[in-house]
């Protein structure tokens, strides 16, 4: 039997996906990538924008479209949210239950029922363990500690279609790491909201991380995805200071840089505490790179509010920036709001604000060149190497290191956002 997995969303999403994949496969399946000849279609969608859930409706139906008996699986947020709006799917499961796919799709090859499983999230739920061995790199390992959200933003949807915060339980988590460090250098921890681990059990993120490394001796780096400016706190950051095995790099997300925007956003900071959070953070950690996810065009921002963000980005020197157009979502307060953006506005500011990024980034990235740095091997040939370091811009070292490898080098220039290096050995 054969299947094929489409990943629409983010870190947590492939992280799901995969170890479905990984189930499938311990059945005997097989993973193709040619849809038409599969007995089985599994597509992870996404909610975040409109953009990604009309992705999650066009590649559902193009896989019924290319391949009418194969069995089609909607999985995930989008699911979650609107299972109608998928009538192509032989199988919906949105949050919950995602463990039971390989039951399912063996249910519907035998009785050609549908199966529909929806979770009732105004209810708590609990965490749903997932497991993964293989990785596409075989150096980075990722490790979903975290789901849900509580903070609801009033832009955001996702609070809907994961549901209220839960987490691993330390001991299984813990587990994880040790069982993964035995193949894997790197281990990035996610979740929905990461920082917010462990509430349930008493533990917080920072208790977690350090029995982690304890624990999983021959671990070299452990990296947290994505953590919020509320989360940073002197515990974290305490141990993030220290423990040299922690990647230098945190994505806190920023969303605006206008505290007028903050506020209609429902973010529980001002740009004056980001401000102070993420310098407190170089004063420990000088050599820290900080990236930062950014909305444009939200409800009512006016031109002035738009530059007023730019020039918080440029005063805050971000290493990068992910950028986003604001996308409407029915069901958030946003949605309500008046002065909604036109499309054009927000398309022109999102630009201008990836055009900062990139400068950003490359002023980052100039900072380094003639220091050294240590890189993970991901990908090698045979007279050069390329991977990441741990404060996460990628750089090509000019000779051949086995993947997997962390290598010291020395920064000697940059083509376009890629650093060049040699063997600080040399």
């Amino acid at each position: 039997m054969k299947f094929q997995v489409i990943n629409l969303g983010c870190k947590v999403n492939a992280y799901e996906a995969e170890s479905v994949a990984a189930l499938l496969e311990e059945r005997g399946w097989t993973r193709i990538e040619d849809e038409s000849a599969c007995d089985a279609v599994l597509i992870f969608t996404c909610a975040v924008t409109n953009t990604a859930a009309q992705k999650s409706r066009q590649m559902l139906h193009r896989a019924k479209r290319s391949n009418p008996n194969a069995v089609t699986a909607a999985v995930g947020c989008y699911a979650e949210l609107d299972a109608e709006a998928m009538p192509e799917a032989d199988i919906i499961v949105g949050s919950q239950n995602k463990h039971r796919i390989p039951d399912y799709i063996e249910q519907v090859q035998r009785d050609h029922q549908r199966i529909i499983r929806i979770s009732d999230l105004s209810r708590p739920v609990e965490f749903e363990p997932l497991k993964m061995d293989h990785f596409e790199d075989q150096t980075r390992a990722y490790l979903k500690i975290q789901d849900g959200c509580n903070q609801f933003c009033s832009y955001c949807i996702i609070p809907y279609a994961r549901g209220r915060e839960r987490s691993m339980a330390p001991e299984a988590a813990i587990q994880e790491a040790v069982r993964l460090s035995q193949s894997h250098h790197e281990i990035v921890l996610a979740g929905i909201h990461t920082g917010r681990y462990g509430r349930e059990y008493g533990v917080s993120l920072a208790q977690l991380m350090k029995r982690m490394l304890a624990s999983a001796e021959q671990l070299q780096r452990l990296r947290v995805s994505s953590i919020e400016m509320s989360e940073l706190d002197e515990e974290f950051l305490e141990l993030f200071a220290s423990e040299p095995r922690i990647a230098r790099h945190l994505h806190i997300p920023l969303q605006s840089g206008c505290d007028s925007v903050l506020k209609r956003m429902n973010r529980p900071y001002d740009t004056q505490a980001y401000y102070d959070k993420i310098n407190l953070i170089r004063r420990l950690v000088p050599e820290v790179s900080i990236s930062a996810d950014l909305i444009v065009g939200f409800p009512q921002e006016t031109e002035e509010e738009f530059e007023s963000t730019l020039a918080f980005v440029e005063k805050c020197q971000l290493s990068f920036l992910h950028v986003f157009p604001y996308s409407m979502r029915k069901g958030t307060p946003a949605a309500e709001m008046s002065g909604q953006i036109p499309n054009d506005i927000k398309k022109q500011r999102a630009a201008r604000m990836i055009e900062r990024s990139h400068q950003l980034y490359d002023a980052y990235m100039d900072q380094w060149i003639g220091r050294n740095a240590e890189v993970l091997i991901e990908s090698e040939s045979e007279e050069e190497s390329q991977g990441h370091a741990s404060q996460y811009f990628p750089i090509r070292l000019n000779e051949r290191a086995a993947r997997g490898e962390l290598v010291d080098v020395h920064i000697t220039g940059r083509e376009q956002h890629v650093l060049i290096a040699e063997s600080a050995k040399k």
